[in-house]
Formats: structure tokens, C-alpha cells, sequence
């Protein structure tokens, strides 16, 4: 039987579960390659071993003979199990044991499934159902409260016509107007956020992408004193990336808001009021910067500035970064933040040029030879 299992062991290569046999006294006499990720233990280290060595020493008194007793008189075993690594690292694992007899012996194997991996697979199925009840929640809620918001300002707007513009009650109304305007904004930003969709993937020019972005902030830009100067350290063949261009674009927006916010509420005069904008990149990934000389972000700060709704002034919803984050992250890419008192703060993009496996992005050998046509 070990001998089959050896000149066989491809298949059980391929699968993810560390798969060991044993003989009835629990002595291990083939392993697969799992085995060796899971444990840390070469083959070799473990085949001539018994099945002990993997299992805590508090449990070798009665977990490991009972589970070897319930195997060979029940024919199996089934439950969780805490046992270790050759480092001495304790890891969760879902054990299945079972025993058979091939020419008159007993043999015993054991299947040791990683808990941490089903959990990771459970809590991503979780977190998807989580935002898909989240976001039906999140529809009908700004659905109820957008109605009742026009009509306050609606009627508002019919009111401000009727008063006189001297009268003290307008300047109440026009609060009214921006106040409503401000809910409106922030269930615009709150469904944006909830109900991102799936990215679609293409291959796009990155400074096409940026350009876009600051030709739709040139107009409010200049009316506000802001400079946005773009640099470009890549070629036009460099980049190239695969992403998808609208969902960056957004991301984009929320970024380069807050640095022309930021250098807006600097005094004329006492600094440059410029946003810098760098795309960079090299062979794998590729970059975009986004810089401004404001006040910068204080320390005790810096841990949250990703979090939703977290905002140090009251009239944003604080949902911007939150939202680049997600959509960068959802892209295979990462957002880092750089940024110091008084001296202004740099935002940093960087996405794979190719999200595709190697595999796929073309013949790795001059040997690989391209399968006939009858295939």
C-alpha cells in the first residue's frame, strides 16, 4: 500500500489537507507534500516517526490513544484538534481519521485540515453576504430619507422667493438649504461606499486616468487659488495597467478633494497653495502620488483617517479615504498615507501593471511549445 501511495503521490500532492499513513501502532509511513507546509517537518523528518510528534505533550496521555482507539474499533474519528508545529507553534486543525486493511495489515490515516484557512473562507463568505444585506439596507433607507429631503428643500426654495432680502428669516432659510444639501451629499457618499461594484478590468493609460480627474477640478481649482501641477515619471508604454479606470477615478476624486481642502484653508501667501500630482512607476507596478503643503495630519490621527465617517471637520462626511482604500485594495493595489504637522501630507497609490498570473501573461521557455490543433 505505501509503496502504491509513493508511486502515486502526484495526486495526493495536489491536495490542501496534510494526509498521513500510519501503521496500527501509529508509526507514519507516507506523508504528502502538505504535510510539509502545514507542519514545517521535512518528509523525510517524519516518515519513521510516530504520529505523537505532531500533537501536544498533554495530549498524548489520553486525546491521541483515544483517537487511535476510536479509529481502529469505530473506524474513524472526527473533530478539532489544537497540535504543533515543528517550531513549537500550536495550530487549529480539523481532524479526520479513518483505518483500513490491505493484505492482512491495518493502516490508519489521519487528515489534518487547517481551521485558520476554513475560517478565512467562512469569514470572506460572511463578509460578502454582510454588504450585500448591508447595501439593500443602506437603498432603502436613503430612498425613505432622500424623498422627505427634496421636499424640505423644495419648499424651502419657494419660501426663500416669498421673503424679502432683508429679512432676518431668509438667512434661516438659506441654513435650511445648505443643511439639506449636506444630507444630501452624505447619503450620496454612504451608497457610493456600500454599493461598490464589482471592478472590471481593462487595461488603461494611468495618466489618461489622472489627467481626467484634474481637468475635473481645473474650474474649481483656480476659483479657490489652487495650483495642480502633474508630473509624469513613466513613459507612455509604462503605464499601462490593468484596472478598472472608473472606480480609480472615484478614488482619485475623493483624494485630490482633500489636498485642494487641504491647502484652501492655508493663509494667502504664507505657502505655496499647490497640489503636486506624480505618476510614477517601474516593471511591476505603477504609482500615483498626491501631495499638498497643508497643515497636515496630527499623530493622534493618523490611525483613523480609513475609518468611516471619521472626519476633523464637521461639514465632510468623512468618507473619502474610507472609500479609496476600499476600491484600491479591491484592485490588488495599495494606499499609503505620509503626512507631518504644519508641513503638509502625500498620498500614495500603487497598483500591479499586470494583475494576471505569469502563467498568462506569456511563454515563460523558449521550449514551450503551443499544443496541436486536434487538442
Amino acid at each position: 500500500m505505501v509503496e502504491i501511495l509513493k508511486s502515486r503521490h502526484y495526486f495526493l500532492d495536489l491536495v490542501q489537507v496534510a494526509v498521513f499513513l500510519t501503521d496500527s501502532h501509529s508509526k507514519i509511513l507516507y506523508t504528502n507534500r502538505y504535510t510539509e507546509r502545514l507542519f514545517g517537518y521535512s518528509r523525510e523528518e517524519m516518515e519513521g516517526e510516530r504520529i505523537r510528534i505532531l500533537f501536544l505533550e498533554e495530549d498524548l496521555t489520553y486525546f491521541l490513544p483515544n483517537i487511535v482507539y476510536l479509529t481502529l474499533s469505530q473506524n474513524g474519528f472526527e473533530g478539532e484538534a489544537l497540535v504543533r508545529q515543528k517550531n513549537g507553534t500550536k495550530v487549529f486543525v480539523h481532524l479526520y481519521t479513518t483505518c483500513f486493511k490491505d493484505e492482512g495489515e491495518v493502516f490508519i490515516s489521519f487528515s489534518f485540515q487547517e481551521i485558520q484557512r476554513l475560517k478565512k473562507l467562512e469569514r470572506e463568505r460572511a463578509e460578502m453576504e454582510y454588504w450585500a444585506n448591508l447595501g439593500m439596507m443602506v437603498e432603502e433607507i436613503a430612498h425613505q430619507i432622500r424623498n422627505p429631503i427634496v421636499a424640505i428643500g423644495g419648499y424651502t426654495q419657494r419660501l426663500v422667493k416669498v421673503f424679502s432680502p432683508s429679512s432676518k428669516g431668509k438667512s434661516y432659510l438659506h441654513q435650511i438649504l445648505q443643511q439639506t444639501k449636506r444630507l444630501e451629499t452624505m447619503i450620496q457618499r454612504v451608497e457610493e461606499y456600500v454599493l461598490i461594484p464589482k471592478p472590471t478590468f481593462q487595461k488603461e493609460k494611468i495618466q489618461k486616468v489622472v489627467e481626467t480627474v484634474i481637468q475635473r477640478f481645473s474650474k474649481e481649482a483656480t476659483e479657490k487659488g489652487v495650483s495642480i501641477n502633474l508630473e509624469t515619471r513613466v513613459s507612455e508604454e509604462g503605464g499601462d495597467c490593468f484596472i478598472d479606470k472608473d472606480l480609480i477615478a472615484k478614488a482619485l476624486f475623493n483624494v485630490l478633494e482633500n489636498g485642494i481642502e487641504a491647502v484652501t484653508r492655508i493663509q494667502k501667501g504664507k505657502k505655496s497653495r499647490g497640489v503636486k500630482v506624480t505618476v510614477f512607476g517601474d516593471e511591476r507596478d505603477i504609482g500615483i502620488t498626491i501631495s499638498d503643503r497643508g497643515e497636515g495630519i496630527p499623530r493622534k490621527n493618523m490611525d483613523r483617517i480609513f475609518e468611516p465617517f471619521f472626519s476633523t471637520r464637521p461639514d465632510r462626511v468623512g468618507l473619502g479615504l474610507t472609500f479609496a482604500k476600499k476600491v484600491v485594495g479591491a484592485q490588488g493595489g495599495d494606499i499609503q498615507v505620509d503626512s507631518r504637522l504644519k508641513r503638509g501630507t502625500t498620498i500614495t497609490l500603487t497598483f500591479p501593471k499586470d494583475r494576471r498570473r505569469i502563467v498568462r501573461q506569456g511563454l515563460i521557455s523558449p521550449e514551450v511549445r503551443f499544443p496541436s490543433s486536434s487538442l
